[in-house]
């Protein structure tokens, strides 16, 4: 809880004629933590809502969200050292895979947010094919020569590209054509590209081959759901809450994360233009009114298709040659009615 959310309890407490009975009972509500994947942004709306409009409060549980260190969600939470975690889908698959203790129990985003990105002004880029040749800026990940590969080959080109592998370094480096192309999420460093002026143009994943997918996920450990079922149904749902408070009261929800993080997000614009990127893309909440539930196909599909592309491994490095059983990686049973 923030400073100003404790203040408001003392004051409540001190005005209600059962002060003691809620102060009892919220002194024995169940402490829950959450591990987050990267800095504060905007995919993690929904858990500073909950936690500072009191939805997690509502529910009988007190939460507790994990400053983002350099130790892995997927890893903190597996380990039982949190009991969620938020978690990038290839995360999830590529780790249970090799044996972790995971379970993703919701859907941040409803379809990609990941983007092939490029500099607006390369005219002599038309379509995938024509990044054969050119240098992409990288983050040091199998999966991501994979994704290339799968989206020039299904234009008709050879997947001949060369890699430099710079981290979040290559944002700066395609701006001043140090590399060709790189990949960025669209909702973020795509919405913070597009405020600071630069012109891009980008592919589609799923339009050239690759599956879409729900990018962000939350995540847990089969341990954690199976002894606290009922306290990881009341997070799940009051989460859900907070992402819907975050669609259908943006302004206020971007104010409230700004002020939960002032350290951390020092561009108000960029939360609230990322806000309504998220929004007007149908990504926390989809066309047809999906909030939180994880679509089995879409999850089946991206979960084979890193199979396929021998991405997954088991715990002793090597490729998995049985596809496993996808339907064990994913549950939408507490997310309720």
């Amino acid at each position: 809880m923030t400073d100003f959310t404790r203040r408001q309890a003392m004051l409540l407490a001190a005005s209600l004629p059962f002060a003691g009975t809620a102060a009892r009972a919220r002194a024995a509500a169940q402490k829950i933590t959450v591990a987050l994947d990267w800095a504060v942004n905007t995919n993690h709306i929904g858990l500073f809502v909950a936690r500072d409009k009191g939805f997690y409060r509502d529910a009988g549980i007190e939460v507790e969200i994990l400053p983002y260190g350099d130790t892995g969600s997927g890893t903190l939470v597996a380990s039982q050292v949190a009991d969620f975690g938020i978690s990038g889908s290839l995360g999830l698959f590529t780790q249970k895979s090799a044996g972790a203790d995971l379970k993703a129990v919701y859907a941040v985003v409803q379809s990609e947010t990941g983007r092939v990105v490029f500099n607006a002004d390369r005219a002599a880029i038309k379509t995938p094919k024509n990044l054969d040749g050119l240098t992409y800026g990288g983050f040091g990940s199998a999966w991501e020569n994979a994704l290339i590969s799968t989206i020039i080959r299904h234009d008709g080109g050879k997947s001949e590209f060369s890699t430099v592998t710079l981290g979040t370094s290559a944002y700066e480096a395609l701006a001043n054509g140090a590399v060709d192309f790189t990949l960025e999420v669209s909702t973020w460093e795509g919405v913070e590209a597009g405020l600071k002026g630069l012109k891009q143009r980008s592919f589609r994943y799923a339009d050239y081959g690759v599956p879409d997918e729900h990018t962000t996920l939350i995540v847990s450990s089969n341990a954690f759901l199976a002894a606290n079922r009922q306290a990881a149904a009341a997070f799940v749902q009051a989460t859900r809450r907070g992402y819907a408070f975050a669609v259908d009261h943006a302004q206020q929800a971007g104010e409230l994360l700004i002020a939960a993080n002032k350290d951390t997000l020092t561009n108000p614009a960029l939360v609230q233009a990322s806000l309504k990127a998220l929004n007007d893309g149908h990504f926390l909440k989809s066309a047809d009114g999906a909030i939180g539930t994880m679509d089995r196909a879409k999850m089946e599909a991206m979960g084979g298709y890193l199979f396929a592309s021998g991405i997954l491994l088991d715990g002793d490095g090597k490729v998995l040659k049985e596809r496993p059983n996808l339907g064990a990686f994913f549950s939408n049973e507490f997310l309720g009615a």
